[in-house]
């Protein structure tokens, strides 16, 4: 049942995944959390990628959201200390690598960075309310250099300056998850929350023009500089967890502006994902796909079970009571699948691969899975409590 599911995640989030990412992970030395955690639970000494301690400063922050009673604060602000200290660059964004004793070595300008240094800053603004005012500013300011030095002229970002191709679906996807955060806090004023509402709006109207297919609902990654397709091989790649994804955020961007286009196209790319990005033997959603819809690469990684998770519980929300006993199982499997990489290591920890002979790589744990891991746990306590999630947890008692 999805109450158990949801009882066993709770715990071994709170009790194992938190507790134990906080002793090992945690650099108590120079500041924040290790790229990865080994089997034998120990931080990684791995050169650390700028994404990764802003999704720690969410998923602490998020911890505290749903009623973690471990230090979720302290390690939320001293986390973003550390990405401010290490991977500010004068130039206003935030870099690309450091070592763990906090040399930056790479000062590159990367967009899909940036929109995690954005989400954590929505976090801090939400959770702490004195320092709500300096977030605000903070992310004020780094849109500011985004918008200034990195807007595209027709919509979204680019990558570089100068401009370069490929320009990606994928950074710009978190930005939209980004700004969906900041739009989401009770605690923020409507002032506060305008620019970045603006600002989905903008990036919900180029994933609906430009990065899904007219003729076929699918979502491509890869586009050239006119945000036309990428020529060849490139352009054809389409990411199964990210349709899911992409479905997950439209349709919450389609609950705030009742736009029927967002939710056609969510449950588009949700129908895709399932029915051609999932190897029903295995029972997990691979990695790609091809615009024609065959299988491209059939790795499955931890990270698209999560968001299968969370654009089962979109499609529920979003469809008519006759259509739930179809989103109910798809969301059920997608339990299953995720469970699936929790299992024989220790508790806490998680495996990332899984390859098509039926067996996962052996290796560390990353650090950057467990946003994606407390983000559906989230979303599924959140859909539990809803009028739709109370009236799945009735069906499943009845049956």
């Amino acid at each position: 049942m999805i109450v158990d599911h949801l009882n066993k995640l709770r715990a071994w989030l709170f009790e194992d995944a938190l507790p134990l990412w906080l002793k090992a992970g945690e650099d108590a030395a120079n500041g924040g959390f290790a790229e990865t955690i080994t089997l034998d639970c120990e931080g990684s000494a791995d050169n650390r990628r700028g994404r990764v301690n802003p999704r720690m400063v969410f998923v602490y922050c998020e911890a505290g959201r749903l009623g973690w009673d471990g230090p979720w604060m302290d390690v939320a602000l001293r986390t973003q200390a550390y990405v401010e200290r290490v991977y500010g660059t004068s130039d206003g964004y935030i870099g690309a690598l450091a070592t763990p004793d906090g040399e930056l070595l790479d000062t590159s300008f990367d967009l899909y960075n940036q929109a995690f240094a954005l989400l954590a800053l929505s976090s801090i603004a939400d959770v702490n309310s004195e320092q709500r005012g300096e977030a605000c500013a903070k992310a004020a300011a780094l849109l500011d250099v985004l918008k200034s030095r990195f807007k595209h002229p027709v919509a979204g970002f680019e990558e570089a300056e100068p401009a370069r191709a490929p320009l990606g679906a994928n950074p710009h996807m978190h930005l939209f998850e980004m700004c969906l955060e900041w739009e989401r806090s009770e605690n923020l004023s409507t002032e506060q929350k305008a620019v970045w509402s603006a600002l989905a709006d903008e990036l919900g109207e180029l994933c609906l023009k430009y990065f899904i297919c007219e003729k076929t609902g699918g979502l491509r990654e890869f586009f050239a500089l006119d945000w036309s397709p990428m020529p060849g091989d490139e352009g054809r790649a389409l990411e199964p967890g990210h349709h899911f994804e992409w479905a997950w955020l439209l349709s919450r961007w389609n609950k705030l502006r009742g736009d029927d286009r967002a939710r056609a196209a969510a449950a588009r790319l949700f129908e895709i994902a399932e029915v051609y990005g999932v190897d029903r033997e295995r029972g997990v959603a691979v990695m790609g796909i091809n615009d024609d819809f065959s299988m491209r690469d059939p790795l499955a990684r931890l990270w698209s079970q999560a968001e299968w998770l969370k654009g089962s519980i979109a499609m529920l929300e979003s469809s008519p009571e006759s259509e739930w006993p179809r989103y109910r199982q798809s969301m059920q499997d997608a339990l299953k699948a995720l469970e699936l990489f929790f299992e024989d290591v220790p508790a806490g920890l998680w495996k990332d691969k899984f390859l098509p002979d039926d067996s996962f790589v052996e290796e560390a744990a990353p650090a950057s899975s467990l946003y994606h891991i407390i983000s559906a746990i989230s979303e599924l306590d959140r859909f539990s409590k809803t009028e739709v999630g109370q009236k799945v947890v009735t069906f499943e008692s009845a049956k």
